[in-house]
């Protein structure tokens, strides 16, 4: 809750007060992409899912990010304040008085799921203390500067439906996990690595249940305007002559209108995501008995659904700066259970963070370094078990203590 409120007003203050004195102008500097998506939810707000996939809204992800951001949008349109995008002639858009706090505390809800996560794995609370607060300084990026708190929110809920699992709570988990999807669909990343440690019988109803909260959703918007709908949830386009151009840029589709398709690269992560998941699926058979995880399993769990969360970042013909924040939110709570970890692991996340806003668009000089300092971020990230015997890959299954289940590190 301290590292909300820090955030909260941070965020608002530099947004007002801080941004506009160091560029010296009156205009607020503020996350443009939230005006899109709250144009999204001021047509759901009025049931016209028609105008969802449709300009100015530039909606890629499925309905689920929109969704979020309708009370808010309800009370702005209630108080009179126009949903306008800020510019010259709206240097100061009063919705943003409403709108910036909002988003910033829904998008808390990573926080909120990481310290659950941390308190179920046994850390201490002065670790909890740091994990908080770096992991709200990493959430600057996503929320304050760029205005996506989908991201946040579905990375929020995956982690809640992970701890759900780890207490064999699968149903309750597979809601959790599927209304993450539905709020943004970047969590598919993490499902297989999720999957391989369900119990075989138990995947169909998990699947399905996972799978309808988005299905409902995109199936309504689809069945209001199929073209649209279609066309950006297949295509999702980026601009790489505003964003950052990476090696794989020149393999895409190109739209026109300087535009590329992300989409099919996306395709690809999920399928390496797959790979990822049938390296591990040996080790964690026996997570899949009915007992508690123990902290190690949660913890390895986690490494994992960190490494496949960053794959998109490999594969993405382009990159935008919040598109490293997930690796770095669930990587600190990895590290959470080893001081010399975690403190290693927030420098990294702090410095990929405030790195990361730089605004080369050269691979070479901005995309690959990033690749790297999430790679490093993820070594340091990476807590052996105690007393686990070194050797290829570092794992090593044990029985628990107390009958809490499988032991290991990923």
């Amino acid at each position: 809750m301290l590292a909300t409120v820090g955030l909260v007003a941070v965020g608002m203050a530099a947004t007002i007060w801080w941004g506009p004195m160091l560029e010296g102008q009156g205009a607020w500097t503020l996350p443009h992409d939230l005006w899109g998506a709250m144009a999204a939810a001021s047509r759901l707000l009025h049931l016209n899912l028609a105008g969802l996939y449709t300009e100015p809204t530039r909606l890629v992800t499925f309905p689920g990010g929109v969704v979020i951001l309708v009370p808010v949008v309800a009370v702005i349109e209630a108080a009179g304040l126009s949903l306008q995008v800020p510019g010259t002639q709206l240097p100061q858009p009063g919705a943003w008085l409403l709108a910036g706090p909002y988003e910033i505390v829904i998008s808390a809800v990573a926080l909120f799921a990481a310290d659950a996560i941390a308190e179920r794995m046994g850390v201490t609370r002065p670790r909890r203390a740091l994990l908080a607060a770096a992991s709200a300084v990493a959430l600057w990026s996503v929320s304050v500067r760029w205005g996506h708190p989908e991201d946040a929110v579905a990375v929020g809920l995956l982690l809640y439906g992970i701890l759900a699992l780890s207490d064999s709570r699968a149903g309750r988990s597979a809601w959790l996990v599927g209304a993450a999807v539905a709020v943004q669909p970047l969590v598919l990343l993490a499902l297989p690595i999720v999957l391989v440690v369900i119990e075989p019988r138990r995947l169909a109803g998990y699947l399905a249940r996972a799978a309808a909260p988005g299905a409902v959703l995109l199936g309504a918007a689809a069945l209001a305007n199929w073209q649209a709908t279609f066309d950006a949830v297949t295509s999702q386009p980026n601009y790489p002559t505003v964003n950052h151009p990476t090696a794989w840029t020149s393999l895409v589709p190109h739209l026109g209108d300087g535009t590329v398709a992300a989409g099919p690269a996306r395709v690809v992560a999920i399928l390496a995501a797959c790979g990822c998941a049938l390296v591990v699926s040996r080790r964690w058979r026996q997570a899949r008995h009915p007992a508690r995880w123990s902290p190690e399993t949660l913890g390895g769990v986690l490494w994992w659904v960190a490494v496949a969360l960053a794959l998109r970042s490999v594969f993405e013909p382009v990159m935008t700066a919040y598109y490293l924040w997930p690796v770095l939110a669930v990587a600190l709570i990895t590290a959470s259970r080893s001081w010399p970890h975690l403190v290693a692991t927030s420098l990294a996340a702090a410095a990929l963070t405030g790195v990361s806003q730089i605004p080369w668009q050269s691979p070479w000089t901005w995309w690959a370094p990033m690749i790297a300092g999430l790679a490093l971020t993820l070594f340091l990230a990476r807590v052996p078990a105690p007393g686990a015997a070194t050797s290829v890959g570092g794992a090593e299954a044990a029985p628990s203590q107390g009958g809490r289940g499988a032991r290991f590190t990923g």
